[in-house]
């Protein structure tokens, strides 16, 4: 980034766009999460099974691609400030209009265009954001960002505690005043330093790579994007998206009030985990911090499936979701940092969502797998989140070696 760019830019006002960038995730999580938490209810509502409801979240992953590549484009194109504005806004209605769907069909299509609004808000947010804060920010920047989704987590589970007096339906549209974020973002953050001094160029703007010239000259580095995004998806959601509606609560037997409780505390554990390791990449590098924190996932995965008391439960809860959250605290700064400037607003967030393109079957894969296996659902939570946790912990450690980190610049 310029100096220029940064000087353009005061302190207070960069903090303006970390709580903003920061909101927006958070709301954008916790609309994604009342659907896990309220899958049964779903199901109970339309009369089908949790299965055919199983569908709303994966068409959701499914669609993000979608939304990462057209709102990036146009946030590259256009500005970071207006298209989040306007991602967020319509994420916004979606939730609202889906909790006046009357037919499981309606329902399922709405939470796949949720996903495109969903899959354009974490890299125009992502881009916005690390072009806006001084260098020696990012790191914690980065993680700040990404504990909004750990974050949205606990905010949807601290909803589901209104659920016998506002129904699933009234959490939907609850959770439509995720738009407060966008009025945040209008009133309080101005357009990112960086794009407009690169829009000042001018004509010679105009002459900057697009995205598929981009893939074509990186196609390496994209591969490796894509196939590390997706096994941090995977690690992610397959540690959450089960986790407490079907192993706690139909498996292990664990009540409403305890699970959210372990909620409550696992997602503390994330929020501090992003922080940690973000702040800990500025200090050892991107990729060290990412693979340690992976390698602190793997001997944990016993502790958090394999007891049947609570308490060791929560143990095991806790400690898993500060390292994977950790993990995943770095991503942001980490892509951002890999990303071509004329595309950052695409690049990261493609990345991000086309491995999430990859991951969408996780529900469905860690239940078929469980029932092949006739012994549980806890080997197929370990199994999944290991090996995902295993690749990420290799991806980064052999890029570290090919590729020394790059900066934003």
């Amino acid at each position: 980034m310029s100096a220029s760019a940064l000087s353009s830019i005061d302190r207070t006002t960069a903090r303006h766009v970390v709580a903003a960038s920061f909101l927006g995730w958070m709301l954008d999580a916790c609309d994604f999460f009342i659907v896990l938490f309220t899958l049964d209810n779903v199901a109970h509502s339309f009369s089908t099974s949790l299965e055919a409801v199983l569908l709303a979240p994966t068409l959701t992953l499914i669609t993000r691609p979608v939304g990462a590549f057209l709102c990036g484009r146009a946030a590259d194109k256009y500005g970071r400030k207006p298209v989040l504005i306007g991602t967020i806004t319509v994420y916004s209605l979606i939730e609202v209009l889906s909790a006046f769907a009357p037919t499981l069909t309606i329902f399922l299509v709405l939470r796949a265009l949720f996903g495109i609004a969903l899959g354009g808000e974490w890299g125009v947010g992502t881009s916005l954001i690390m072009e806006s804060v001084p260098p020696s920010w990012r790191g914690t920047a980065s993680g700040i960002l990404q504990a909004g989704y750990p974050a949205g987590y606990l905010l949807a589970s601290l909803m589901f505690l209104l659920l016998p007096v506002l129904g699933w339906r009234g959490l939907f549209i609850l959770g439509g005043g995720a738009v407060v974020s966008a009025i945040y973002i209008w009133l309080a953050v101005p357009e990112s330093p960086d794009w407009l001094a690169r829009q000042a160029q001018g004509a010679e703007a105009e002459h900057q790579p697009g995205m598929l010239e981009v893939v074509r000259q990186n196609m390496a580095l994209c591969v490796f994007a894509v196939v590390l995004m997706a096994a941090f998806n995977f690690m992610s959601h397959g540690s959450q998206d089960l986790y407490p509606k079907v192993f706690l609560a139909l498996e292990r037997h664990v009540p409403p009030s305890s699970i959210t409780s372990l909620a409550v505390l696992y997602n503390l554990a994330a929020i501090a985990g992003g922080v940690v390791f973000g702040v800990l990449s500025q200090r050892i590098g991107r990729q060290y911090s990412i693979a340690l924190a992976a390698l602190l996932t793997l001997p944990i995965l016993p502790l958090w499936t394999l007891p049947h008391s609570v308490i060791w439960l929560g143990v095991g809860a806790v400690c898993i979701q500060f390292c994977i959250q950790g993990a995943w605290g770095v991503v942001p700064a980490y892509l951002s940092e890999l990303s071509p400037a004329s595309v950052r607003a695409t690049f990261p967030g493609l990345a991000y969502q086309c491995g999430n393109l990859i991951a969408a079957s996780n529900a469905l894969l860690q239940t078929r797998l469980a029932a092949w296996m006739g012994v549980g659902l806890a080997p197929a939570l370990m199994l999944t989140v290991g090996m995902a946790a295993l690749t990420v912990l290799v991806l980064t450690l052999l890029n570290a070696r090919l590729h020394p980190q790059s900066t934003l610049g």
